[in-house]
């Protein structure tokens, strides 16, 4: 059960990175040195921003709870 929740683990943090770079920078922090701050943003955010981040939210609360699943089979598990 230790070795499945740390595969879910290591899967949910790739999908989390993958998912945060995959967000649109807002402008102020490392996107503006590589040309992010160019662009401006008069729309608003767009139906897949939106899903973007929601899926987003939801892919790190499972990895919360899986960090913490983990953490108590090993404490369980000694």
């Amino acid at each position: 059960m230790i070795v499945g929740f740390s595969i879910a683990l290591i899967v949910f943090s790739l999908l989390l990175m993958l998912l945060v770079l995959m967000h649109k920078g807002k402008g102020g922090g490392l996107s503006d040195m590589f040309g992010g701050g160019m662009q401006s943003s008069v729309g608003g955010s767009s139906v897949a921003e939106r899903n973007l981040d929601r899926i987003t939210v939801v892919v790190g609360l499972l990895w919360f709870a899986s960090i913490v699943v983990l953490g108590l089979l090993m404490k369980l598990d000694n």
